[in-house]
C-alpha cells in the first residue's frame, strides 16, 4: 500500500492528466488512491478543487465514515459516498470519478435498458476481455440526488469484470487495482463513449 504522501502525489497526476483532457470541468468529479485496508483510508480530492491545479492541501486523507484525518479546513465532496462504497465491494486501489460529454450522452441514450453493450471493440482488451469478439456490458445507475443511494446503486451494479458504472447525466465512476490500471480503465471507457455515441449517428437512428 502507498504512503499517505505517495497517493496524495498519484491523485495530483491523476488529476492532472483527466483535467488536460477536459474531463473534470468546473471543479467537477473526484479521484482517490486507497492508503490502508483495515480500518480503510484513501486519498481524494477535497469538495470545489479545481482540479487542473491541485495543490497538496487539496487531496484529503479519509476514513470509511469519511472523516478527515488530520488537520484540514476543507470537507470532502459528498459524493465520497460512491468511494467508500467501491472500496468496501472490491479490493481496488483507485477510484476516478469524471464528467464528460460523451459518457453523459450514451448514458441518456441507453438509460433504459440499464447498460451500454460494446461488443468487438478493440478497446475491451484495455478492460482486460481478451476473447474474440468480447462484449461488455457498462452498467447504468440513476443519478439519486441521496447520495448514500448513489453509493449503494453504484456499488450494487460495479461488476468485478467491468470496473465502471455510469450515472445517468452525471458522469462514470472507473476503478483498477492500481492507480495506472484506474487511469487505463478511465481512458478505455472514454473512448468507448465517444464511439457508441458516434457510431448511433453514423447509422441514423433516431432512438437506440
Amino acid at each position: 500500500m502507498p504512503t499517505f504522501h505517495e497517493a496524495q502525489t498519484s491523485v495530483m497526476e491523476l488529476a492532472q492528466f483527466a483535467a488536460s483532457r477536459g474531463w473534470l470541468p468546473a471543479t467537477s468529479g473526484n479521484l482517490s488512491v486507497r492508503v490502508s485496508d483495515q480500518p480503510l483510508t484513501f486519498a481524494i480530492t477535497r469538495s470545489g478543487a479545481d482540479k487542473s491545479r491541485l495543490q497538496p492541501e487539496d487531496v484529503l486523507l479519509l476514513d470509511a465514515d469519511m472523516r478527515a484525518q488530520g488537520d484540514t479546513p476543507y470537507k470532502p465532496s459528498a459524493e465520497t459516498t460512491v468511494h467508500v462504497a467501491l472500496y468496501q465491494k472490491f479490493e481496488c486501489g483507485s477510484i476516478l470519478h469524471v464528467h464528460t460529454v460523451y459518457n453523459n450522452l450514451v448514458s441518456e441514450l441507453y438509460a433504459e435498458q440499464g447498460f451500454v453493450e460494446i461488443r468487438g471493440h478493440e478497446l475491451v482488451k484495455a478492460l482486460g476481455h481478451w476473447e474474440e469478439g468480447a462484449a461488455v456490458r457498462i452498467p447504468i445507475v440513476p443519478n439519486w440526488a441521496d447520495l448514500h443511494r448513489l453509493g449503494s446503486a453504484v456499488a450494487e451494479a460495479a461488476q468485478a469484470d467491468v470496473p465502471a458504472v455510469l450515472v445517468r447525466a452525471h458522469g462514470v465512476y472507473a476503478w483498477g487495482d492500481t492507480p495506472d490500471d484506474a487511469r487505463r480503465h478511465l481512458e478505455a471507457i472514454e473512448f468507448l463513449c465517444e464511439y457508441m455515441y458516434k457510431l448511433h449517428l453514423a447509422r441514423g437512428r433516431g432512438t437506440v
